[in-house]
Parts: C-alpha cells; sequence; structure tokens
C-alpha cells in the first residue's frame, strides 16, 4: 500500500538531483508543516513555487496528510485552486539518520499575508482587492462543496496563495476529504486527517468531533466556517488565536457584516452558502470586481457592451489600484486583443495602462501583443495602432520595424480610406528612421511618389513634409535623385498653398544637401516665381527661401573666387528659416488639413483650346536640356522649363485642376491676346532715369506700327541661347535681356526663311535664333540699309514699302 502511494506522488523524479526545478528562497510562512520555496525551471528558467514536508520515516502522520493532499491536488483542477506542476518523494540522509521529503512544484505564488503587507492598499482598493480575492475563494469552495461534494476542512489565511496577477488561490488539501453524508450507518470519523486543523478554525461540531451532526449538515457547513475565520484574518491582519476572537467585529465592513454572521452561525443548517455569499452580498459589487469579471467573460459580450465598456475602461483603470491594473488587467486585455475579443477601443486603454510601465516592462509585456496586432485585418484596429505610434513607436527595435510591422503598415498607402492613407503616412516619421536602406528607396519612396498627387491635399502636403524630415536618413545618391525633384517638380507647382508651403520649408529644411550649382539653376528658379503667389503666407516664405539661398550661393561665390583662389565644389548651408531647424511640430499640425472639394477632385488633364494645346506640345519640344540654360534664358523665355531636368522620371500629371493660375507653370504658357498685355507690364523696369542710346532705339521701334496678317499662339523660346551667345554684339543683348520688351500687339509667326533688317537692333533679339547665323549688329545700323522687311518676333510684317524708314 505504502509503495502505491509512493507511486502516486513520486511524479517522473527519483530524488532532488532529478528534480527538474532548482529550489531557491523559501518565504517566511507557510500552511502547517509545509515549507513554501521560490524556485525555477531547470529547462527554460520559468518561475515556480515549491512547496516541501519533511518527515523523520515513511510512516509520519504529517507524510500521509501530505500525500492526500498530493493526490487531491493532482486531481482537482478550477481556475481558483493551485495549479500542479511536478511532485516527489524521496529520502535525505542527515548523518547518522534518514528523512523522507515530499515536494510539490506548482505555479509561482507567493503567501497571501506577505502580498498584503507589500501591496499596502487602503481604503476603498483595499476593500475593492479584499472583495475581489473574497469572491475566488469563495468560488473555490463552493466549487469543492457543491460540484465535487468534498470538504476542504481548513479554510484560512494560510490555505490562501497569491500569482503573479494578483488572484488569489486555494491550496493545503491535506485535510480534504468526500462528504458522506448519505451514508447514515458510517458513524466514523468524516474527515481522516482532521487532526492536524488548529482548533480555532474548527466549528463547534468538528471540534466535540460530533459526525453526526456533521453528516445531517449541508456539505458547506464546515468550509463556510472557515470562510468567516479567513474573513476575520483579512481584516485584521492578525492570525486568528482562537475562536472567540471571531466574535470581534469592529473590523468587519458593515455591507459584508450580516453575511460574516451567517458563516458564523452555531447552528450547521443555517450557516450561508459559500455560492450565495458573492451573488447576495453587497460587499462584493464594486467597480473592480465588476471590470475583471466582464473581461473573463467578455466572449459572451454583444459588440456594444464590448464598445461601451473599453471607452469607459481607460478613465476607470485610474480609479482601480494600480498594481492590480497592471498585473490583471493588462494580461487580460493583452490576451483578448491578440485572439480578436475585444473591440478597438480596448487598444487605447491597453496602451494608457502600458505606459505606467516601466520601460523595460513594457518591451516585455506589451510591444509583443503590439506587433501582433500590426497583422490585423481589422481596420479599426489598424487606425488605433497608428493613432497612438508615438506612445511605443521608440521603442520599437529597427529589425522588427523592418521586418515585422512595416510590411503591414504599408498596405496603408494604397487604401482607399484617406483617413488611414494620411495616419499611415504620419507613422512613417516614426517607423522610417528605423528602416534599412534597401527599404526606404525600394519601397517607402516609390508610395510617397504616389502620394505626392493624391485627391486629398493635406496628404500631398505631409507627404512633402515626411520627405523633408526623412532626407537625413536617406543616402546621399537617393537623396540627388529624390529631393529636388519632389519639391519642385510637385510640391511647389501644387494648387494647394499649403502644399506649395511646404515644399519650400522642405526645400529650406535640407537646404545642406544642395551644392551650389543646383540651387542656382534648379532650385532659385522655381522658389523665385512664389514671390508673387496668390496666397500671402507661401509669398512670405518664398522670400525668406530666396534669401537663404542667395546667401549660400553668395558663400560659394566667396569661397571659390574672392578667397584663397581653392575652388569648393558644394556648400554647405545651414542657414535655414526660422522653425525649420524641424519641421516636424509643423507636420504634425498640419495633418487634420483638409483641402477644398475642387483642390480634392481626380487627376484630369485641364480643358484647353487647340492653340493652347499646340503650345504646350512646342514649348515641350523645344526645352531638351535644362542644364545648358543659363538663368538669363530662364527669365527671358517666357516658359518654365525647370522641370524637364528629369529624363529618367517625366513630370508627374498635376493632381489638381490648374484654374488657379498655375496653369503656365504645368502646362505652358496660357495666354490669350488680350492678357499679354497685361502679363508683361508688371515685369517692365522703372523709366526713372533716362535711357541709354541703344535702349532709346529699342524702345523707339517697340512704338512703330505693325501690321500682321495671321494672329497664332507665341512659340516658347529656346532654352539653349548658345545662338545668341556666338552674336558678335554681346554687349548690346547683355544691356537689353534683363527687361522684357511691352509688345501690344500679338504674339506674331515666325518665318525662318526671311532675312533680317540690319537697321533695327531689336530684330536681332526679339524672335529664336532663326535658323540661318545672322548678321552682326555692326553690319549695319543705318535705316533703309536693307531692302527686305524687318522681321519682328519670327512673324511676317507686311508694309506698305520696302524702302520705308522708321
Amino acid at each position: 500500500m505504502f509503495k502505491f502511494l509512493k507511486d502516486v506522488v513520486s511524479g517522473s523524479g527519483a530524488g532532488v538531483k532529478d528534480l527538474p526545478y532548482n529550489i531557491g528562497e523559501p518565504y517566511s510562512s507557510a500552511w502547517g508543516s509545509w515549507t513554501h520555496s521560490r524556485g525555477t525551471s531547470k529547462d527554460d528558467g520559468s518561475p515556480v513555487s515549491i512547496f516541501s514536508i519533511t518527515g523523520s520515516n515513511a510512516n509520519d502522520g504529517h507524510l500521509a496528510a501530505a500525500r492526500n493532499g498530493v493526490k487531491r491536488l493532482r486531481t482537482v483542477r478550477h481556475p481558483n485552486i493551485l495549479s500542479f506542476l511536478h511532485s516527489t518523494e524521496t529520502e535525505i540522509s542527515d548523518g547518522s539518520s534518514t528523512k523522507v521529503v515530499i515536494y510539490i512544484v506548482t505555479e509561482p505564488v507567493m503567501p497571501l499575508a506577505e502580498k498584503i503587507k507589500e501591496l499596502g492598499l487602503q481604503g476603498v482598493q483595499r476593500n475593492e482587492y479584499y472583495a475581489w480575492g473574497l469572491s475566488r475563494i469563495a468560488k473555490a469552495v463552493s466549487f469543492l462543496n457543491n460540484d465535487c461534494k468534498l470538504v476542504h476542512g481548513n479554510v484560512c489565511l494560510e490555505s490562501v496563495v497569491v500569482t503573479p496577477t494578483l488572484d488569489w488561490k486555494l491550496h493545503a488539501f491535506d485535510a480534504l476529504s468526500e462528504f458522506d453524508g448519505n451514508n447514515e450507518v458510517s458513524t466514523g470519523p468524516m474527515l481522516q486527517y482532521e487532526w492536524i486543523v488548529g482548533s480555532q478554525y474548527k466549528p463547534m461540531e468538528l471540534a466535540k468531533s460530533d459526525w453526526a451532526t456533521i453528516r445531517k449538515s449541508p456539505p458547506w457547513a464546515i468550509d463556510s466556517w472557515g470562510l468567516g475565520c479567513l474573513i476575520y484574518e483579512i481584516f485584521t491582519g492578525l492570525k486568528l488565536s482562537k475562536t472567540e476572537e471571531l466574535r470581534n467585529t469592529a473590523s468587519i465592513p458593515k455591507s459584508l457584516l450580516p453575511d460574516y454572521q451567517r458563516l458564523l452561525s452555531s447552528m450547521p443548517s443555517r450557516r450561508l452558502n459559500s455560492s450565495k455569499l458573492v451573488e447576495n452580498c453587497e460587499y462584493f459589487q464594486n467597480k473592480l470586481v465588476d471590470t475583471i469579471h466582464f473581461m473573463e467573460i467578455l466572449n459572451l459580450k454583444d459588440s456594444v457592451e464590448k464598445d461601451t465598456f473599453f471607452r469607459k475602461l481607460p478613465t476607470l483603470a485610474e480609479q482601480l489600484p494600480r498594481e492590480i491594473v497592471l498585473k490583471k488587467l493588462l494580461p487580460l486585455l493583452a490576451s483578448a486583443l491578440e485572439f480578436g475579443s475585444a473591440a478597438a477601443p480596448a487598444l487605447t486603454a491597453y496602451l494608457k495602462m502600458g505606459a505606467w510601465l516601466s520601460s523595460e516592462e513594457f518591451n516585455k509585456k506589451v510591444l509583443p501583443t503590439i506587433v501582433k496586432l500590426f497583422a490585423s485585418n481589422d481596420r479599426a484596429i489598424r487606425v488605433g495602432l497608428l493613432q497612438h505610434i508615438d506612445q511605443y513607436g521608440e521603442s520599437l527595435s529597427a529589425q522588427v520595424v523592418d521586418e515585422q510591422v512595416y510590411p503591414h503598415v504599408a498596405t496603408g498607402f494604397s487604401d482607399t480610406s484617406a483617413f488611414l492613407r494620411e495616419l499611415t503616412l504620419k507613422s512613417m516619421l516614426v517607423l522610417a528612421p528605423k528602416l534599412s536602406q534597401r527599404t526606404l528607396s525600394g519601397s517607402l519612396l516609390k508610395y510617397l511618389s504616389k502620394l505626392q498627387v493624391d485627391e486629398e491635399p493635406a496628404i500631398r502636403t505631409n507627404t512633402t513634409i515626411l520627405l523633408g524630415n526623412i532626407a537625413s536618413h536617406l543616402n546621399e545618391g537617393t537623396r540627388k535623385r529624390v529631393l529636388i525633384n519632389a519639391f519642385t517638380v510637385r510640391a511647389l507647382r501644387d494648387t494647394f498653398p499649403s502644399a506649395r508651403g511646404a515644399g519650400i520649408m522642405a526645400l529650406c529644411a535640407t537646404s545642406s544637401y544642395y551644392d551650389a550649382q543646383e540651387i542656382a539653376a534648379r532650385i532659385l528658379p522655381n522658389v523665385v516665381v512664389l514671390t508673387i503667389d496668390p496666397d500671402s503666407d507661401v509669398r512670405s516664405k518664398a522670400f525668406q527661401a530666396v534669401e537663404q539661398f542667395l546667401q549660400i550661393v553668395k558663400q560659394y561665390h566667396e569661397k571659390t573666387y574672392v578667397g584663397d583662389g581653392t575652388e569648393t565644389t558644394t556648400a554647405s548651408g545651414n542657414t535655414s528659416l526660422p522653425g525649420n531647424a524641424s519641421i516636424l511640430g509643423w507636420a504634425m499640425s498640419s495633418l487634420t488639413m483638409k483641402g477644398k472639394p475642387s483642390e480634392q477632385a481626380a487627376h484630369a488633364p485641364p480643358k484647353s483650346t487647340s492653340p493652347l494645346v499646340s503650345a504646350v506640345s512646342n514649348a515641350s519640344s523645344v526645352v531638351p536640356d535644362i542644364q545648358s540654360t543659363t538663368l538669363i534664358s530662364r527669365a527671358s523665355s517666357g516658359v518654365d522649363t525647370t522641370y524637364h531636368d528629369m529624363d529618367d522620371q517625366p513630370a508627374p500629371v498635376s493632381p489638381t485642376s490648374s484654374t488657379d493660375g498655375w496653369g503656365d507653370l504645368e502646362n505652358g504658357i496660357h495666354e490669350d491676346p488680350e492678357s499679354e498685355k497685361d502679363g508683361w507690364d508688371d515685369m517692365l523696369p522703372l523709366e526713372d532715369e533716362k535711357p541709354s542710346p541703344a535702349l532709346a532705339n529699342i524702345q523707339a521701334a517697340q512704338k512703330r506700327p505693325v501690321i500682321q496678317t495671321k494672329s497664332q499662339v507665341s512659340i516658347p523660346r529656346p532654352k539653349s541661347t548658345s545662338n545668341v551667345g556666338k552674336d558678335e554684339d554681346n554687349d548690346l543683348w547683355g544691356s537689353i535681356a534683363a527687361p522684357p520688351p511691352k509688345v501690344g500687339a500679338k504674339p506674331l509667326n515666325a518665318n525662318p526663311s526671311a532675312t533680317i533688317d540690319s537697321d533695327d537692333p531689336w530684330a536681332a533679339i526679339a524672335a529664336p535664333p532663326p535658323t540661318t547665323r545672322a548678321k552682326p549688329l555692326s553690319a549695319g545700323r543705318g535705316r533703309g540699309s536693307k531692302p527686305s522687311g524687318l522681321k519682328l518676333g519670327a512673324q511676317r510684317i507686311n508694309r506698305a514699302s520696302s524702302t520705308q524708314k522708321f
């Protein structure tokens, strides 16, 4: 018989050496003759609790009761009963004597008395925690008495332990026995090991060993008395020393006092059933008990109840005991989110609770769940994650972001919801610095390129701002290839004022990445245009940007040509606009910015007449290479050619209509004969001083009457000025190139086959370079020296006589 019992409790080990756990420091208290020690698993180091009891020989009565406790603990399973992991019995030699030791390994727990001292709860929070813990023990006792027909026999403070999640659990099953109340013939003791129970915890009938009365009593009579003893010890903080102390009710809450007295009734048949204790007692109705109970039956709740509960939870969590929230509610929320039973608002409460943890605990307990949630198909969960990414984004490692988080986040760039696209874009402010160069160049920039032509103006604006923020994380080659094109070709040409302003700010914030040639040839021509922008904020930013970039170019000039003669190839201008040292804050505040409905229209080319389309086509055909065009030719050509420098990447279609005055930057010069005069008037220089003789001749030529045969759309000037540069009269060209001529007539048609009137210096400059080499102006300045007609503006001119003098 002994061998059989030993086999039952021995488990898989034959001795301490074979015990797959390491025994650590013992706790100061334990139930009965047991020793409660901390322990860890030898396999993975996970924490456990190890209970041990020692006897002088194998027939020791305490060892027999311990074997009963081991057997019962292995076979009885309930959420509120201590979980059994392993057990073994071994003999240990102690000098001349041999001792028998039984070990029980369970989930990690600690004595309730020590945990109460550690928490140090007071007032309402203490009562809420005690109510929750007592409800757990009452359910465990009810399970034993009502469902299993078992009698624990020794419910008290020492028989309760607490898990790391602060759950109270019942153990100490050494005296546990079946209730045989239906066996009227039996006269022997019903509890075989009742002698190990302290006399102060025994009800009157058990103290007298009145087994007949016990058998006639309900199954819960003995354990209900034990619950009363437990309540007394919890609220007084003292261990019960004698039964008479139970009459001292000064420490018992008033709402619990009636049920406490019913538990300790002198008549066993009138004692309160533990199952009725939680249901009927007002003391157990509080916020903590209700909250945890709701979380435990979350799967049974409908979506409306879940949504209402989780929206209130962040506020409710602040009112609950902090330790219980972090150790109990937080794991429950994590489990509910991972398995999909929690609604999206639960994420807000989860992150708020997680913020109360230390950084180390946050990375260990919260981040793994968040990373798993990024794979969720629930759009509401994805929105919640992106909205709160600033709370946990910095804690994510670069490897986790690049391999596990970004692939799921990137799907939001092409989502049909504009709100989700914007949140995805915003999240890149936190995630992009953690991405590898391969992901940045091969994936993120492609998405951003599409978002720069998004139908939402706020998204286009923030895409530009994001590029400015992540520029420092791009390699040099990528910056050279992307930044200027993104900021000038698209941002500065956007119809949304804030998008243009963002383009200017981004250029200024990234000014250190551009050399002087890029600034002079590609940036300044595009920024200067915005100094006459309809929006005052854009104009203000444009003027400041022009000053900044001119200062950079000036510094380059001084270093290269004025200094010691050492040539510098790049100018690292760190001067920036006020507030541009970091445009991140500006980006965050603009994320909620929404454009007008007209600015969010689908991408479509603007309607135009046939002549305008022809003009656009011609303008595109005569501008092959931007890098060969000087700044003067840009100003005088009348066509913005900056955007044709992307030989390998065509200029994108404008995302918005061009009816706001910016069409000439995007689709060629849209001028009609009526507006041409006004368009040039504001560019004429002031004539405060007497003009030079050469300029006087030009102005006189402008006033001559002109008879045109046919009105056509003006052809943009080619951007190459090589032919003009070969003109022998370079000095005259330089004196008149800056102020564009004031033309009152309609554009004239070109006639390449016609010759140039050498008497009129305007004829040499008014039209694009002819196909044949022009004769030098010095060849003849007298009027009437050539019989042929004057060719002005590449148009055919009809005069009354070929010999007419001006």
